[in-house]
C-alpha cells in the first residue's frame, strides 16, 4: 500500500473515532467547557493533522472546547479565520486577553525571558507521568537561577494538574550539585519541598538517565535545552524522528508574572500530542496555574528566595548589569529581531530605551530575541547595529 494511502486511511480512522466519540461526550456533558484555542498553520505535517488532533481532543473530553485559529480545513470544529501564522498568534493573544479563549496551543511562541515552558510525558518503563521542568523558552539569564526557577514553574504545574505533593528531582548535568546546595537551602528557609531519590543504588537527590526512563520524579529538573531534546526523544523515539506521536507537547509557558496559557507543541508534533497538549492547557486552567505560580512563589519569598539567587550568583554566575534607564512607554510587541548574544540581551534592550524604543528581551525557537514593535523595527536594527549588537 502506497504511503499516501496509508496517510488518507489513518486520517479517515481518526475521524471516525473522534465522531464516536464526541457523540457520546455531548451527551454526558455538563458545566462550562474549558475553551482552548489551537493554531493550526506551520505544522511540518499540514494543517490537516493539527484539525485531527482538536477534534479528538473535543471527542475524548467533554469539558473541552476546541477553536482553531487558521483557514484551509473543512471540520465541524469552532474555527476563527487567520491568513497565516503572524495573524493567528495575534487573535490569540487578543482573545486570550479578552477572556474569549482560556488557554491556547500553539508553535513557535517567543516567550520573554522570565517565562519558560513545562513538558508533560508519560515515561516508557513503567508508564509513569513526568513533567520536565522546562523546556523551551529561558527562566533567568544566569544557568543556576534559571534552573532554581524551573523547580519552582515545575512543582506550581504539577500542582496545577493535581499532584498535591511532587517530588523532585535534579537531572545529572551541570550545574546540578549547585542547584541541589540552592534547593536543601531554600527548603531549610521553610519552602516545602519533597525531594525523590535516584533509583539506583547509591541514591541521592541527582537523577541518572534510568531515572528519567522510569520517571522517578514527578518533577525532573535541567536546563531548558536539554529539556527540549528529552521531550523530542520521548515523543518522536517510535516514530524515526519525524512525527512526534506521544505525550502532552512542550507545556504551558511558566512566569512569575504571566498571566496567560499558552501550551507549546512543535511542528513536528502528530494528532495524538497535539490531542495531549489541548488537554494539558485545560488542565492548567482547571488547575489555577496562573495563581498557583504566585502563591508558591510568595511562600519561596519568606523562605529567603532573593538572598538566595543572590548567593548563586555571587557564586562564579553572572550579575544583573545595574542600570538607572528608565523604559518608554508599554507598548505591545510583536516583532523580534534575533542575533544577539545571550549575555548581552539584557543590556541590548536598555541601549533601546535610552533613546525611547520600547523593547523587551525574548526567547524564540532559535535563540535570544528582541521583542520589539513593527513600527520600531528599522530605527531598532539601526541603533542596535551602532552599538555593536549586531
Amino acid at each position: 500500500m502506497k504511503k499516501e494511502s496509508i496517510r488518507s486511511t489513518i486520517a479517515d480512522v481518526f475521524e471516525e473515532i473522534a465522531q464516536h466519540l464526541e457523540a457520546n461526550a455531548a451527551a454526558n456533558s455538563f458545566g462550562k467547557k474549558v475553551r482552548v484555542g489551537l493554531t493550526i498553520l506551520g505544522s511540518e505535517h499540514g494543517p490537516e493533522e493539527l484539525v485531527r488532533g482538536g477534534e479528538l481532543a473535543q471527542a475524548l473530553n467533554p469539558d473541552i472546547q476546541v477553536v482553531l485559529l487558521g483557514n484551509g480545513v473543512q471540520t465541524h470544529l469552532e474555527t476563527v479565520a487567520a491568513s497565516d501564522e503572524e495573524k493567528a498568534h495575534a487573535l490569540m493573544d487578543e482573545m486570550l486577553l479578552n477572556h474569549t479563549l482560556d488557554a491556547a496551543v500553539t508553535m513557535h511562541y517567543s516567550f520573554p525571558i522570565g517565562v519558560s515552558t513545562v513538558g508533560r510525558v508519560i515515561t516508557p518503563a513503567k508508564g509513569r507521568e513526568m513533567f520536565l521542568a522546562t523546556t523551551t523558552g529561558t527562566a533567568a539569564i544566569e544557568r543556576i537561577p534559571a534552573m532554581l526557577r524551573n523547580t519552582i514553574y515545575g512543582i506550581a504545574v504539577a500542582k496545577a494538574c493535581g499532584k498535591t505533593n511532587p517530588t523532585v528531582g535534579i537531572l545529572n548535568i551541570e550545574g546540578a550539585r549547585q542547584l541541589e546546595r540552592a534547593l536543601v537551602k531554600l527548603k531549610e528557609g521553610g519552602y516545602p519541598i519533597t525531594f525523590t531519590e535516584s533509583a539506583r543504588a547509591d541514591g541521592g537527590l541527582v537523577m541518572r538517565g534510568n531515572d528519567l526512563l522510569m520517571g522517578v520524579p514527578d518533577v525532573m529538573v535541567q536546563d531548558s535545552l536539554t529539556g527540549n531534546v528529552l521531550m523530542k526523544v520521548f515523543s518522536a523515539c517510535n516514530t524515526g524522528g519525524n512525527y512526534e506521536a506521544s505525550g502532552y507537547g512542550y507545556g504551558p509557558g511558566v512566569g512569575e508574572d504571566f498571566n496567560r496559557i499558552i501550551g507549546i507543541i512543535s511542528r513536528a508534533s502528530g494528532a495524538p500530542v497535539v490531542s495531549g497538549a489541548l488537554r494539558f492547557a485545560a488542565d492548567c486552567v482547571k488547575g489555577n496555574l496562573t495563581e498557583t505560580i504566585k502563591t508558591e512563589f510568595a511562600v519561596a519569598r519568606k523562605a529567603g528566595w532573593e538572598d538566595l539567587l543572590e548567593s548563586v550568583r555571587q557564586g562564579g554566575m553572572i550579575s544583573k548589569k545595574e542600570s538607572n534607564v528608565t523604559p518608554p512607554l508599554k507598548k505591545p510587541v510583536t516583532d523580534a529581531i534575533p542575533g544577539i548574544e545571550v549575555m548581552q540581551l539584557e543590556d541590548a534592550v536598555q541601549v533601546l530605551w535610552e533613546v525611547n524604543i520600547y523593547a523587551e528581551s525574548g526567547m524564540g525557537c532559535t535563540g535570544p530575541i528582541v521583542l520589539i514593535a513593527p513600527e520600531d523595527r528599522e530605527k531598532a536594527l539601526e541603533i542596535l547595529k551602532k552599538s555593536d549588537f549586531l
